[in-house]
Protein backbone atom coordinates (compact mmCIF):
# COMPACT_ATOMS: atom_id res chain seq x y z
CA UNK A 1 0.00 0.00 0.00
CA UNK A 2 1.03 3.50 -0.49
CA UNK A 3 -0.58 6.37 1.63
CA UNK A 4 -0.33 9.56 0.26
CA UNK A 5 -1.32 12.71 2.74
CA UNK A 6 -3.48 15.32 0.12
CA UNK A 7 -4.48 17.34 3.07
CA UNK A 8 -4.20 17.12 6.57
CA UNK A 9 -4.85 20.90 7.94
CA UNK A 10 -7.76 20.92 11.39
CA UNK A 11 -11.19 22.05 11.13
CA UNK A 12 -10.34 23.89 8.01
CA UNK A 13 -7.57 24.51 4.90
CA UNK A 14 -4.45 25.96 5.64
CA UNK A 15 -2.55 28.48 3.12
CA UNK A 16 -0.83 25.29 1.72
CA UNK A 17 -2.21 22.49 3.28
CA UNK A 18 -6.35 21.43 2.11
CA UNK A 19 -8.50 20.14 4.98
CA UNK A 20 -8.49 16.56 5.42
CA UNK A 21 -7.90 13.89 2.88
CA UNK A 22 -5.89 10.47 2.45
CA UNK A 23 -5.23 8.52 -0.72
CA UNK A 24 -4.72 4.57 -0.05
CA UNK A 25 -3.06 2.92 -3.44
CA UNK A 26 -2.65 -0.56 -3.84
CA UNK A 27 -1.72 -1.99 -6.80
CA UNK A 28 -3.94 -2.97 -10.06
CA UNK A 29 -6.98 -1.47 -8.38
CA UNK A 30 -8.75 1.61 -7.84
CA UNK A 31 -7.54 4.06 -5.22
CA UNK A 32 -9.02 4.79 -1.39
CA UNK A 33 -10.11 8.45 -0.75
CA UNK A 34 -10.84 8.61 2.87
CA UNK A 35 -12.56 11.74 3.72
CA UNK A 36 -12.38 15.04 0.64
CA UNK A 37 -12.34 18.21 2.69
CA UNK A 38 -11.70 21.48 0.62
CA UNK A 39 -9.04 22.12 -1.38
CA UNK A 40 -7.98 18.22 -1.52
CA UNK A 41 -9.90 17.66 -5.13
CA UNK A 42 -7.09 19.84 -6.32
CA UNK A 43 -4.24 18.08 -5.13
CA UNK A 44 -5.54 14.27 -5.79
CA UNK A 45 -5.90 15.72 -9.86
CA UNK A 46 -2.00 16.43 -9.36
CA UNK A 47 -1.71 12.33 -8.93
CA UNK A 48 -4.39 10.34 -10.46
CA UNK A 49 -7.36 10.88 -12.38
CA UNK A 50 -10.32 11.96 -9.37
CA UNK A 51 -12.24 9.07 -11.45
CA UNK A 52 -10.78 6.39 -9.89
CA UNK A 53 -11.16 6.32 -6.54
CA UNK A 54 -13.18 4.98 -4.05
CA UNK A 55 -14.02 7.64 -1.61
CA UNK A 56 -15.43 7.01 2.46
CA UNK A 57 -15.98 9.30 4.78
CA UNK A 58 -15.19 9.28 8.77
CA UNK A 59 -17.65 12.25 9.09
CA UNK A 60 -18.80 14.74 7.73
CA UNK A 61 -18.67 17.67 9.17
CA UNK A 62 -17.44 20.57 6.66
CA UNK A 63 -13.24 20.18 6.75
CA UNK A 64 -13.95 16.66 5.65
CA UNK A 65 -16.63 16.10 2.83
CA UNK A 66 -17.01 19.29 0.83
CA UNK A 67 -14.79 18.51 -1.85
CA UNK A 68 -17.41 16.18 -2.67
CA UNK A 69 -19.82 18.04 -5.23
CA UNK A 70 -17.36 19.09 -6.85
CA UNK A 71 -15.75 15.39 -7.79
CA UNK A 72 -19.22 14.68 -8.58
CA UNK A 73 -19.06 17.48 -10.71
CA UNK A 74 -16.03 15.93 -12.24
CA UNK A 75 -17.28 12.32 -12.91
CA UNK A 76 -20.65 13.62 -14.45
CA UNK A 77 -19.57 16.60 -16.74
CA UNK A 78 -15.90 16.11 -17.72
CA UNK A 79 -15.66 16.96 -21.56
CA UNK A 80 -13.37 13.83 -22.05
CA UNK A 81 -12.77 11.80 -18.91
CA UNK A 82 -15.66 11.65 -16.86
CA UNK A 83 -16.18 8.33 -15.03
CA UNK A 84 -16.98 5.25 -16.78
CA UNK A 85 -17.99 2.98 -14.20
CA UNK A 86 -19.51 3.28 -10.65
CA UNK A 87 -17.57 3.49 -7.67
CA UNK A 88 -18.30 2.66 -3.71
CA UNK A 89 -19.01 4.99 -1.09
CA UNK A 90 -19.27 4.14 2.30
CA UNK A 91 -19.87 6.64 5.43
CA UNK A 92 -22.67 7.96 7.68
CA UNK A 93 -26.17 6.65 7.86
CA UNK A 94 -27.06 10.58 6.51
CA UNK A 95 -24.52 10.84 3.76
CA UNK A 96 -26.74 10.70 1.10
CA UNK A 97 -29.13 13.34 2.04
CA UNK A 98 -26.28 15.69 3.55
CA UNK A 99 -24.24 15.45 0.77
CA UNK A 100 -26.82 15.38 -1.41
CA UNK A 101 -28.47 18.89 -0.60
CA UNK A 102 -25.06 20.44 -1.45
CA UNK A 103 -25.10 19.22 -4.64
CA UNK A 104 -28.68 20.14 -5.73
CA UNK A 105 -29.89 22.52 -7.73
CA UNK A 106 -32.83 24.15 -6.32
CA UNK A 107 -33.43 23.99 -2.39
CA UNK A 108 -35.58 21.17 -0.49
CA UNK A 109 -33.63 18.76 -3.20
CA UNK A 110 -31.54 16.13 -2.96
CA UNK A 111 -29.27 15.36 -5.38
CA UNK A 112 -29.13 11.54 -6.36
CA UNK A 113 -25.71 10.41 -6.66
CA UNK A 114 -26.68 6.60 -7.49
CA UNK A 115 -26.19 7.00 -10.82
CA UNK A 116 -21.93 7.40 -9.78
CA UNK A 117 -21.26 5.99 -6.55
CA UNK A 118 -22.53 2.90 -4.80
CA UNK A 119 -23.29 3.78 -1.12
CA UNK A 120 -23.23 2.02 1.54
CA UNK A 121 -23.68 3.23 5.46
CA UNK A 122 -20.87 2.32 7.91
CA UNK A 123 -22.20 -0.44 10.69
CA UNK A 124 -19.97 -0.90 13.71
CA UNK A 125 -18.54 -4.69 14.03
CA UNK A 126 -19.05 -4.85 9.71
CA UNK A 127 -16.00 -5.18 7.77
CA UNK A 128 -16.31 -3.91 3.98
CA UNK A 129 -14.21 -5.56 1.36
CA UNK A 130 -13.26 -3.03 -1.28
CA UNK A 131 -11.38 -4.61 -4.17
CA UNK A 132 -7.61 -5.59 -2.01
CA UNK A 133 -8.65 -3.69 0.84
CA UNK A 134 -10.75 -4.47 4.44
CA UNK A 135 -12.23 -1.23 6.12
CA UNK A 136 -13.46 -1.81 9.30
CA UNK A 137 -14.85 1.19 11.36
CA UNK A 138 -15.16 1.88 14.87
CA UNK A 139 -17.07 4.51 16.81
CA UNK A 140 -15.50 7.55 17.26
CA UNK A 141 -16.53 10.24 20.00
CA UNK A 142 -17.56 13.19 18.16
CA UNK A 143 -20.39 15.83 18.03
CA UNK A 144 -21.69 13.68 14.88
CA UNK A 145 -21.70 10.08 13.72
CA UNK A 146 -17.95 9.24 12.83
CA UNK A 147 -15.84 6.64 12.71
CA UNK A 148 -12.07 5.99 13.02
CA UNK A 149 -11.20 3.31 10.17
CA UNK A 150 -8.94 0.51 10.05
CA UNK A 151 -7.52 -0.47 6.33
CA UNK A 152 -5.77 -3.91 5.77
CA UNK A 153 -4.32 -5.20 2.44
CA UNK A 154 -5.56 -8.25 1.83
CA UNK A 155 -2.28 -10.37 0.55
CA UNK A 156 0.22 -8.46 2.99
CA UNK A 157 -1.68 -7.76 5.99
CA UNK A 158 -0.23 -4.40 6.44
CA UNK A 159 -2.40 -2.10 8.30
CA UNK A 160 -3.20 1.77 8.31
CA UNK A 161 -5.60 3.09 11.51
CA UNK A 162 -7.46 6.28 10.63
CA UNK A 163 -8.37 8.16 13.72
CA UNK A 164 -10.95 10.62 11.80
CA UNK A 165 -12.20 13.06 14.75
CA UNK A 166 -12.61 11.83 17.83
CA UNK A 167 -12.00 12.63 21.55
CA UNK A 168 -10.35 10.01 23.64
CA UNK A 169 -12.07 6.42 23.73
CA UNK A 170 -10.86 3.04 24.08
CA UNK A 171 -12.52 2.23 20.34
CA UNK A 172 -9.73 4.18 19.03
CA UNK A 173 -6.73 2.30 20.99
CA UNK A 174 -8.55 -0.78 19.29
CA UNK A 175 -9.17 0.43 15.72
CA UNK A 176 -5.24 1.24 15.77
CA UNK A 177 -3.97 -2.11 17.28
CA UNK A 178 -0.73 -3.03 15.95
CA UNK A 179 -1.00 -0.87 12.98
CA UNK A 180 1.81 -0.25 10.64
CA UNK A 181 1.15 3.67 10.06
CA UNK A 182 -1.31 5.23 12.51
CA UNK A 183 -3.12 8.07 11.38
CA UNK A 184 -3.84 10.44 14.46
CA UNK A 185 -6.00 13.69 14.75
CA UNK A 186 -4.15 16.11 17.25
CA UNK A 187 -6.21 19.63 17.18
CA UNK A 188 -5.66 20.01 20.57
CA UNK A 189 -1.74 20.60 19.80
CA UNK A 190 0.28 20.65 22.97
CA UNK A 191 -3.03 20.69 25.83
CA UNK A 192 -2.82 24.33 26.53
CA UNK A 193 -5.96 25.33 26.97
CA UNK A 194 -9.63 24.95 28.09
CA UNK A 195 -11.17 22.78 25.12
CA UNK A 196 -14.67 21.47 24.47
CA UNK A 197 -14.65 17.54 25.72
CA UNK A 198 -15.47 14.58 23.73
CA UNK A 199 -14.59 16.47 20.33
CA UNK A 200 -10.61 15.98 19.68
CA UNK A 201 -7.29 15.07 20.47
CA UNK A 202 -4.52 16.35 22.09
CA UNK A 203 -0.88 15.71 21.02
CA UNK A 204 -0.27 13.87 24.31
CA UNK A 205 -3.22 11.76 23.49
CA UNK A 206 -2.12 11.08 20.25
CA UNK A 207 0.85 9.32 21.84
CA UNK A 208 -0.57 7.56 24.52
CA UNK A 209 -3.12 5.80 21.96
CA UNK A 210 -0.17 4.81 19.61
CA UNK A 211 1.71 3.11 22.87
CA UNK A 212 -1.43 1.61 23.82
CA UNK A 213 -2.19 -0.12 20.59
CA UNK A 214 1.17 -1.05 19.84
CA UNK A 215 1.63 0.96 15.92
CA UNK A 216 5.07 0.65 14.27
CA UNK A 217 4.84 4.59 13.11
CA UNK A 218 2.56 7.84 14.36
CA UNK A 219 1.74 10.34 12.15
CA UNK A 220 -0.01 13.16 13.80
CA UNK A 221 -2.49 15.12 11.11
CA UNK A 222 -5.67 17.28 11.88
CA UNK A 223 -3.47 20.33 13.19
CA UNK A 224 -5.14 23.83 12.53
CA UNK A 225 -3.58 26.23 10.98
CA UNK A 226 -2.51 28.27 13.89
CA UNK A 227 -1.68 25.15 15.82
CA UNK A 228 2.33 24.62 17.79
CA UNK A 229 3.26 21.76 15.47
CA UNK A 230 6.49 21.58 17.47
CA UNK A 231 4.61 21.41 20.61
CA UNK A 232 2.52 18.88 19.15
CA UNK A 233 4.88 16.56 18.34
CA UNK A 234 7.01 16.96 21.79
CA UNK A 235 3.38 15.92 23.41
CA UNK A 236 3.54 12.90 21.26
CA UNK A 237 6.69 11.53 21.68
CA UNK A 238 6.88 12.07 25.47
CA UNK A 239 4.11 9.43 25.69
CA UNK A 240 4.92 6.93 22.46
CA UNK A 241 8.99 6.16 22.03
CA UNK A 242 8.41 4.69 18.51
CA UNK A 243 8.40 7.05 14.76
CA UNK A 244 6.51 10.43 15.50
CA UNK A 245 6.35 12.08 12.10
CA UNK A 246 3.73 15.39 10.90
CA UNK A 247 1.32 14.54 8.27
CA UNK A 248 2.62 17.19 5.81
CA UNK A 249 0.11 17.72 2.78
CA UNK A 250 2.46 15.81 0.12
CA UNK A 251 3.72 13.35 2.37
CA UNK A 252 3.38 9.69 0.84
CA UNK A 253 4.33 6.36 2.82
CA UNK A 254 5.18 3.42 1.57
CA UNK A 255 3.07 0.69 4.42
Amino acid sequence: MKLTILGSSGSLSGPTNPASGYLVAVDNSPALLMDIGPGVLGKLQEIQDPCDAHVVFSHLHADHCLDFPSLMVWRRFHPFAPARDRKLCFGPLNTLPHLGRLSADRPGEVDDMSDTFAFSPWRVGEEHLVDRLSIAPFRALHPVEAYSLRITEHTSGKTIAYSGDTGWTEQLVECARGADVFLCEATWCGGDGDFPPDMHLTGAQAGRAARLAGVKKLILVHIPPWGDVEATLAAARAEFDGPVELGAQGLVVEV
